[in-house]
Protein backbone atom coordinates (compact mmCIF):
# COMPACT_ATOMS: atom_id res chain seq x y z
CA UNK A 1 0.00 0.00 0.00
CA UNK A 2 1.30 3.08 -0.94
CA UNK A 3 -0.98 6.35 -0.13
CA UNK A 4 -0.67 9.96 -1.02
CA UNK A 5 -2.48 13.38 -0.03
CA UNK A 6 -3.45 16.50 -1.58
CA UNK A 7 -2.72 19.38 1.28
CA UNK A 8 -3.85 21.85 -1.46
CA UNK A 9 -7.58 20.66 -1.30
CA UNK A 10 -7.75 19.17 2.47
CA UNK A 11 -10.17 20.86 4.45
CA UNK A 12 -8.61 20.43 8.14
CA UNK A 13 -11.22 18.20 9.14
CA UNK A 14 -8.94 15.72 10.93
CA UNK A 15 -10.82 12.66 10.27
CA UNK A 16 -8.26 10.97 8.53
CA UNK A 17 -5.56 11.72 11.93
CA UNK A 18 -8.46 10.52 14.07
CA UNK A 19 -9.27 7.40 12.37
CA UNK A 20 -5.41 6.57 11.41
CA UNK A 21 -3.38 8.65 13.83
CA UNK A 22 -0.03 6.39 13.03
CA UNK A 23 -0.12 7.39 9.60
CA UNK A 24 -2.22 10.85 9.66
CA UNK A 25 -1.52 14.01 11.59
CA UNK A 26 -2.54 17.62 11.16
CA UNK A 27 0.23 20.62 11.05
CA UNK A 28 -0.26 23.03 14.16
CA UNK A 29 -0.65 25.58 11.94
CA UNK A 30 -3.83 25.56 9.35
CA UNK A 31 -4.78 22.05 10.86
CA UNK A 32 -4.04 20.28 7.03
CA UNK A 33 -3.66 16.88 6.72
CA UNK A 34 0.54 15.82 7.44
CA UNK A 35 1.58 12.39 6.43
CA UNK A 36 3.14 10.05 8.86
CA UNK A 37 4.00 7.27 6.68
CA UNK A 38 3.34 6.97 2.87
CA UNK A 39 4.03 2.95 3.42
CA UNK A 40 2.03 2.01 6.56
CA UNK A 41 2.59 -1.51 7.32
CA UNK A 42 -0.33 -4.49 6.93
CA UNK A 43 -1.68 -4.14 10.59
CA UNK A 44 -2.45 -0.36 9.53
CA UNK A 45 -4.05 -0.74 6.07
CA UNK A 46 -7.82 -1.24 6.77
CA UNK A 47 -7.27 2.02 8.87
CA UNK A 48 -5.89 3.83 6.57
CA UNK A 49 -8.86 3.17 3.38
CA UNK A 50 -11.47 3.86 6.49
CA UNK A 51 -9.24 7.44 6.76
CA UNK A 52 -9.59 7.32 3.09
CA UNK A 53 -13.13 6.59 2.74
CA UNK A 54 -14.53 9.12 5.42
CA UNK A 55 -12.05 12.43 4.30
CA UNK A 56 -14.76 14.49 3.49
CA UNK A 57 -12.82 16.35 0.81
CA UNK A 58 -11.31 12.84 -1.07
CA UNK A 59 -7.42 14.36 -0.65
CA UNK A 60 -6.21 10.87 0.11
CA UNK A 61 -5.03 8.38 -2.32
CA UNK A 62 -4.57 4.73 -1.20
CA UNK A 63 -2.89 2.49 -3.96
CA UNK A 64 -2.28 -1.05 -3.56
CA UNK A 65 1.18 -2.48 -3.87
CA UNK A 66 1.24 -4.44 -7.27
CA UNK A 67 -2.08 -2.90 -8.50
CA UNK A 68 -2.83 0.19 -10.55
CA UNK A 69 -5.96 0.65 -9.03
CA UNK A 70 -6.07 3.81 -7.23
CA UNK A 71 -9.35 4.69 -4.32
Amino acid sequence: MEIRVDRDRCLGAGMCALTAPAVFDQDEDEGLVVLLNARPPQERHAAVRVAAGVCPAAVITVTERGSSTAS
